[in-house]
Formats: structure tokens, C-alpha cells, sequence
């Protein structure tokens, strides 16, 4: 906060503060599935001439999610093009404040998503585009085999239900299994991990058409959620069609907690409609969590750097959403080739496999980090439900 600086008109103070409060709606508790502006947790915004400053108000002290609360709403200010600097000051909600957000959550928990199989430790990232081309596919295959090398067991689960390529892009076939009436996805160990896929590749051929709409699509991801053995997973990755259809609505009411990666390239074109993406999670009370830029730069084998697809997008998108730019992935012939042959180029020592190893460390450490089950939301969820089951709220 810049010393002696005065606050400012009344008025564009007032305006200042309400375009804080509208942004800070896209900063969502994945637990709850909810805005912090919606839950009460904005306690007060402050604005002196470019400065802000937000008095944030969580359930518990010591809630989880603190460190990614504050990165996301700094993020989110900080994307104001007014704004020069962010202070946050973090406080515990007192009883009022409390009893407000336990009957949110009473609310929100009487909304009955339904259950799936993915178990409640599991961290759900859905990694999205807005238009396809971008690799999208690609980059979730390599993701979750830097993730699995990582020592973690990841999940895909292949949504892109038109257009699957998760099988081929892992060098993966075969039947699924049934157990106990539900499906046993396949594994591949990756390091000292493990991934486990279901895809329509392995239960349609390769070159057969899928002619599916609306339920019908959102009834086959329900079945990959519910009706399957997915185990104890770190990560869930779910790669999902391009675009803002039938597939991404029915997940944010199955998955109501998964957070999204927002997948662009370097063009003007293409970060406006991954925006469109972005705006339709949050719109949904998904997290938005970051955005990777593929096909960047391209090197050739004199060393010579050139932006064939121009420069900059992806860091323009996340700065626009207010989420980090998680990482930019190169343009190289070896992406293509490797994923052809089945063998995920993170499954190695190269340079592209740094890249991805890179992204699976933010990812991992501080983007969407592995969490307590028994988070500030789950616990006042649990104690909310525990109540009204012993009778001491009326349901």
C-alpha cells in the first residue's frame, strides 16, 4: 500500500470496489463448490487510489486451502488493469459468520449430486479447450504420465467421447473388465506411479464413428464416474471435448468440485475462445486453476527460435482469468511422433519431458496440491450433516 495516498472520489472508490467484488466471484471453494463473495468469506475491500486491499474471513485458522484461496483471489485482483497492488489479510470467521456459511452449506448439500466412484481424497482436474487442434489430449496424457512419475496413481478418465485418442496416445488396448457389474479401468505403471484409463477406445473401434447427443453423452460420463473401480486415485484427469456443450454441464453437476485447466496456443483467435471455456466453468462454480499454452515456440536444430503461431497468448489468457500460466509447451515433431507410437514423451529424459515434468511439479505443489480430506469445508459439511441427522437442526 503506497503511503499517504488518498483514497480517492467516493464514487470510483464505490465503483472500484464492486469491480473487486464481481471478480472476486470467480474465486470459487472447490470443496463447497461456491464463490467466497456467495459464502461470506469477503469480509471488506478497501480501495485507496490504486491500491487494494481485501479482508478474507475462513471457517478455521488452520483451513487447508488457505495458501489457495489467497493465490486466487491476489490472481483475480491483480487482473484489474487499474490495480498496482494486492494486500490480503486472512482472518477466522466468528460465530455469525459461521452460522451463515453452515446453512449455505446445508443448502448446497441438499442439492444431491449425485455419488460417483471417485473417492473424496482425490484431487478432479478436468483439462478443457475451447476449440480443438490445440492438444489438448496430448497435453492430459502427458500430464498424467509426469504426474504418475511423480510416485502419484492417476486417473483419466477419456471424456472426449466423439473423438477419444487417449488409448493411442498411451500405447493402450484392450476389454474392459466387469467387477462386481462395474468397469475395471486399465493400467500402466509410469516410474515408480500408475495410470489408470477409461476410454471409448476400449470399448468402440478406433475408426467407428460414435454418433451420440446430449444425454446420451452425459449418461456415458456418469457411467465412467459411477459405474467403475476407479480406486484410490491422487488425481483424476478428465480430458473433455473442445468446446462448451452437453459434456462440460453435466460434469459440473456429477464432479462438482473439479477444477479446471484451460488449454490454448499462442494466437489471438485461440485465447479468446479458450476464454469461452474458462467463462463456462465459473459459471458452473467450477475453479478455474491455471492455463498451459501449447505449441509455443518452435526451436530448430540450428538453435534458431521462431513463433510460428505468434507469442503470448497463453500468458494474455491466464492474466485476463486471473489464474497462472502454468506452463508453456514448445512445438516439437517429437509430440506427434511420440504420441503415434503410443510411448508419452514425459516418459523419458528429454527436453519435452522436462517441460511436462515442470508443469506436473506446479500442478502437484501449486496449482491444485494434494489436500486433507478433512479440509475447512469438508469439516463444516460433515458437521452440518451430523446435526441435522442427530436432530439438533431442523432439516
Amino acid at each position: 500500500m503506497t503511503e499517504g495516498r488518498e483514497p480517492g472520489p467516493p464514487a470510483i472508490v464505490s465503483e472500484r470496489q464492486e469491480q473487486v467484488r464481481d471478480c472476486l466471484r470467480a474465486v470459487i471453494d472447490p470443496e463447497l463448490g461456491d464463490t467466497i463473495v456467495d459464502l461470506g468469506m469477503v469480509r471488506d475491500i478497501t480501495v485507496t487510489g490504486n491500491d487494494v486491499v481485501v479482508d478474507v474471513a475462513l471457517t478455521i485458522a488452520a483451513c487447508p486451502l488457505r495458501t489457495q484461496i489467497e493465490t486466487d483471489v491476489r490472481g483475480q485482483v491483480a487482473s484489474l488493469d487499474w490495480v498496482e497492488s494486492v494486500e490480503i489479510r486472512v482472518a477466522s470467521m466468528d460465530a455469525t459468520e459461521r452460522a451463515a456459511v453452515m446453512a449455505r452449506a446445508r443448502w448446497k448439500a441438499r442439492e444431491d449430486a449425485p455419488e460417483t466412484a471417485v473417492a473424496d481424497s482425490t484431487r478432479v482436474l478436468a483439462i478443457a479447450s475451447g476449440k480443438g487442434g490445440v492438444g489438448k489430449s496430448s497435453v492430459t496424457v502427458n500430464l498424467a504420465v509426469a504426474l504418475a512419475r511423480r510416485g502419484l496413481t492417476v486417473g483419466i478418465l477419456d471424456a472426449d467421447i466423439w473423438g477419444f485418442s487417449v488409448p493411442r496416445l498411451l500405447g493402450m488396448e484392450g476389454d474392459v473388465e466387469a467387477r462386481g457389474g462395474k468397469m475395471v479401468p486399465l493400467e500402466k505403471a509410469f516410474g515408480s506411479g500408475l495410470v489408470r484409463v477409461l476410454s471409448m477406445g476400449f470399448l468402440a473401434g478406433e475408426e467407428q464413428a460414435i454418433m451420440w447427443r446430449g444425454l446420451v453423452l452425459n449418461r456415458a460420463v456418469q457411467q465412467f464416474l459411477q459405474d467403475a473401480h476407479w480406486g484410490d486415485l491422487d488425481y483424476l484427469l478428465i480430458d473433455l471435448p473442445p468446446g462448451t456443450g452437453d459434456v462440460q454441464m453435466g460434469l459440473a453437476r456429477l464432479l462438482p468440485r473439479t477444477e479446471m485447466l484451460v488449454v490454448t496456443t499462442p494466437p489471438l483467435a485461440a485465447q479468446k475462445v479458450a476464454a469461452r471455456a474458462a467463462d463456462m466453468a465459473r459459471k458452473g462454480y467450477l475453479r478455474v486453476a491455471g492455463v498451459i499454452e501449447n505449441m509455443s515456440d518452435f526451436t530448430c536444430e540450428h538453435g534458431t527460435t521462431y513463433a510460428l503461431f505468434g507469442s503470448g497468448g497463453g500468458a494474455r489468457l491466464a492474466h485476463s482469468l486471473g489464474v497462472p500460466l502454468i506452463g508453456s509447451i514448445p512445438l516439437h515433431p517429437d509430440l506427434a511422433a511420440a504420441g503415434d507410437a503410443g510411448l508419452p514423451v514425459a516418459d523419458g529424459d528429454g527436453e519435452l519431458a522436462a517441460f511436462f515434468a515442470e508443469v506436473a511439479r506446479t500442478v502437484a505443489e501449486e496449482v491444485a496440491p494434494m489436500v486433507e480430506a478433512s479440509g475447512c469445508s469438508a469439516r463444516l459439511i460433515a458437521r452440518v450433516e451430523a446435526a441435522v441427522a442427530a436432530g439438533d437442526v431442523p432439516a
